[in-house]
């Protein structure tokens, strides 16, 4: 139940911030999802696929 609760927090969190990954895909973040082998995963508005949390280069505030 600590997992989930934490997964949540993360989506509140994220979900609709503007964001640039280390390949230079830029855009805000629509999703957040729990992966075994990387643990957080984001998806961004406009790219196809989740990315490791660990390949944010920028996250706006």
């Amino acid at each position: 139940m600590n997992i989930l609760g934490e997964l949540h927090a993360a989506e509140k969190e994220l979900i609709g911030r503007a964001v640039v990954l280390t390949d230079g895909k830029a855009g805000t973040i629509d999703g957040v999802y729990l992966d075994d082998e990387h643990g957080l995963r984001i998806s961004v508005a406009g790219h196809e696929g989740r990315w490791p949390i660990s390949t944010v280069k920028h996250i706006e505030n």
